[in-house]
């Protein structure tokens, strides 16, 4: 077979020859792409919303069709007719293109891997405490690894290279003083860093926690290495170092459970019959879906000199509930009171003589 191919290369110009192999590698990846992508496609054919097989056809389909005929196109290079120069170069962008393709390989690995713990743990359902704890330490270390996977990668490469293992040797003669002043200018970053640990592994925070801070409510987003993102309720998001979260004070609305009390506040004369009130909210809860069916309590809290303040508390299964609850028991009860207690509105008296 090789003295075949031999035979054939002497009769072609090198540059032919040397395309027809880089094109033969090329061809040879896409064939077996062709062919194993649909048995691996009909194999993951269900009904289920999660198939490992499809996570995998997902995060490795683009990256395979580079690495496959570079692997090919490796093994053919003592094929092609090349000066030792051009040879050298070649041989090496191959090395490095196989390198940072075999490092994504690792990455999606991480992916698909992580699907299955998305899948495993969902978040979905309406009690979702243990799932959003998995699912903060998941995130936070994926990205750990994906950042030392990158580190790692872009060492070899440059480990290849020997001007690169007398620079990094140079670089050793002064780790003394390098590190110290590596130290002072990393110090908010490495900050930053120990308190994503902290924050991944003690959870004062989880993904999809409900918090009020600066001032404002929303959702934890994201959980990144260095920063965490907080989608406010009007779609802005809100950016904080990691480290806020470890030193400044803020509410998680859902730290234990995601359940929450809901209170409404109605402010009227003293007229109104506070048993009427009393058994229309209890009929509001009861024929609103948000209601848990657990705490249902109207009282009055307090007597100022021109009105009562009435209480209404609710109980509901998660904030977001809670928030549309209220309205909907706020204009309710605004609309019981206009129709059967217009005279029982807050008001101003005054007496003449």
């Amino acid at each position: 077979m090789l003295e075949s191919l031999q035979q054939l290369s002497q009769k072609m110009p090198d540059w032919v020859w040397n395309i027809l192999i880089i094109l033969f590698s090329l061809l040879i990846g896409i064939i077996l792409k062709s062919i194993l992508l649909p048995i691996v496609k009909q194999q993951s054919k269900t009904e289920l919303p999660y198939s490992v097989l499809r996570s995998i056809i997902r995060h490795f389909n683009k990256i395979f069709t580079i690495f496959i005929p570079l692997l090919f196109l490796s093994s053919l290079l003592p094929l092609t007719k090349l000066s030792p120069s051009t040879y050298e170069i070649f041989s090496k962008t191959t090395e490095i293109l196989i390198t940072v393709c075999f490092a994504i390989i690792i990455i999606r690995v991480l992916r698909v891997f992580e699907d299955y713990l998305y899948h495993r743990f969902d978040i979905s359902k309406e009690n979702n405490l243990r799932e959003r704890k998995i699912r903060t330490q998941i995130v936070f270390i994926r990205k750990l690894l994906i950042t030392l996977i990158v580190i790692i990668t872009m060492a070899i490469i440059l480990l290849s290279f020997e001007s690169m293992r007398k620079i990094g040797a140079g670089l050793l003669t002064g780790v003394g003083i390098g590190g110290v002043i590596i130290g002072f200018a990393a110090q908010k970053s490495l900050g930053n860093l120990l308190a994503g640990f902290q924050i991944a592994f003690t959870q004062p925070i989880r993904m999809d926690d409900v918090l009020i801070v600066e001032g404002e409510w929303g959702k934890v987003e994201e959980i990144n290495l260095t920063y965490v993102v907080v989608n406010i309720w009007d779609k802005r998001r809100l950016v904080l170092p990691i480290n806020y979260f470890i030193e400044k004070p803020f509410q998680n609305w859902t730290r234990t459970t995601a359940e929450i009390l809901g209170t409404v506040f109605i402010y009227t004369d003293f007229l109104i019959p506070v048993e009427n009130l009393r058994q229309k909210f209890t009929e509001l809860l009861k024929s609103n879906r948000l209601w848990d069916g657990k705490v249902n309590v109207l009282q009055v809290t307090d007597l100022k000199e021109k009105t009562m303040e009435i209480r209404c508390l609710m109980s509901c299964r998660n904030s977001g509930d809670a928030f549309d609850l209220r309205c909907y028991v706020r204009e309710e009860m605004i609309k019981y009171m206009r129709t059967h207690f217009p005279e029982a509105f807050a008001k101003t008296r005054i007496t003449t003589t």
